[in-house]
């Protein structure tokens, strides 16, 4: 009697039996359902590939209700053609309208670039480093430190702001020329008193009343490029580009008292505030394949301003926004939504100064995009799927035809 062995055994659990050659059927339908069960495999096999291993991003909004202390990032990169640097400024105001300049941002990084006529850089001009604070952004600011800036002093209705340059009692000197206690508080001032003594006129260059004249003069006809980067603080506010102190000396080469309209009507003649902003962003860059999730709405936009007194408003909500990388890489930065307004001023208004500012607020709602990838367990049982269905309905296809074909044939020999 033969043996019983484990194999033996182990062979009643076969469910995959095989079948001798001599009794399979082998047919040409047979043969196409296997053919198209291949290709359907490779074609699965290719999608089910790209569905696994491409990286999605999935997107989830929670709220935030608790304001954030960290500072937010700005860059910036605006392009002013018809306005020269000399009579540009920037400063960034909080929400009470405090320059946040002193407390907020020590370690901003802002230039001016002086562009030609056709709107090219000046290669014999290096770039100019610039502080923030000294905007002009009213009427009675102007008028107020464009006295002070000419040692006009002051008068009853005159009230002078703690940030102005000089003190009231402010006399220029006469670098030598002039008497005892005699002030020089404009270039004429001084040129007057060079010519009373017959001596030659001092480099206007080392004059400080006249260095002004002579950066105006240089920068006739040009245009200006402001760029940079500036923390602010995240509880909102604004920065701005408007006429900067330098624009408040004026008509203060001449000897006549200029009356608040003429300055006024001199100082909007010089402000068409037609400007491109060629780069505007919040927070950190981000990687390549990144940068097409986070529109940057008004990179290369640009606004003429027609009738030349205008102050363009950019009013922007920034969404702190996260990136989850696959590579658990988090990258912290921001999204905006921005809305625009021009506002038509005109000397003498009070409507304020011809500009550009860019409000902005954090908002509540905080968004997070994180890299997903499914990977290899998804995609072997993916496959595995695939493979048995393709196989077990053509399979189901080719038995129910070959038993239909058969049965066809039985009929026609008369069984």
């Amino acid at each position: 009697m033969k043996q019983n062995t484990f194999a033996d055994r182990l062979k009643r659990y076969d469910a995959h039996t095989q079948v001798s050659d001599e009794f399979r059927a082998r047919t040409t339908q047979g043969a196409s359902l296997s053919i198209l069960a291949l290709l359907s495999g490779l074609y699965f096999l290719k999608t089910e590939m790209r569905y696994n291993f491409e990286t999605t991003v999935i997107d989830r909004v929670y709220v935030n209700s608790t304001p954030s202390a960290t500072a937010v990032q700005m860059e910036f990169d605006v392009t002013f053609p018809k306005i020269p640097c000399g009579l540009l400024g920037v400063d960034a105001n909080d929400l009470v309208g405090n320059s946040q300049g002193l407390h907020i941002d020590r370690t901003h990084h802002v230039y001016k670039h002086r562009l030609s006529a056709r709107g090219g850089h000046i290669h014999r001009a290096r770039p100019e480093k610039v502080d923030l604070g000294g905007t002009v952004t009213s009427d009675k600011k102007l008028e107020e430190t464009h006295r002070e800036n000419r040692g006009l002093g002051s008068d009853d209705d005159y009230v002078y702001d703690v940030d102005d340059y000089f003190d009231a009692d402010f006399c220029g000197d006469c670098y030598g020329a002039g008497e005892p206690g005699e002030c020089c508080n404009t270039c004429e001032d001084v040129k007057r008193v060079y010519r009373a003594k017959s001596w030659r006129l001092p480099d206007p260059e080392k004059v400080s009343q006249c260095a002004h004249e002579v950066k105006a003069k240089d920068e006739v006809g040009e245009g200006c490029r402001i760029e940079g980067n500036v923390q602010l603080s995240s509880a909102g506010g604004n920065l701005h580009i408007a006429p900067g102190r330098d624009a408040t000396n004026i008509g203060s080469g001449s000897s006549r008292t200029f009356s608040i309209s003429d300055l006024l009507g001199l100082a909007f003649e010089k402000y068409n505030v037609t400007h491109t902003i060629n780069k505007l962003h919040f927070g950190p860059r981000l990687p390549n394949e990144m940068g097409d999730i986070v529109q940057r709405q008004l990179d290369g936009e640009s606004r003429a301003i027609k009738d030349m007194h205008g102050m363009y408003q950019y009013y922007i909500q920034i969404i702190p926004t996260r990136f989850v990388l696959l590579s658990g890489t988090a990258i912290e930065t921001n999204q905006m939504s921005v809305t625009e307004h021009m506002r038509v001023v005109k000397p003498g208004s009070g409507r304020g100064m011809p500009g550009v500012f860019f409000f902005y607020e954090v908002s509540p709602f905080h968004v997070i995009f994180e890299e997903k990838r499914r990977g290899y367990f998804r995609f072997f049982t993916s496959i595995c799927a695939i493979v048995g269905g393709v196989y077990t309905v053509l399979g189901m296809i080719d038995k129910a035809y070959y038993t239909y074909t058969r049965g066809e044939a039985s009929r026609n020999l008369g069984f």
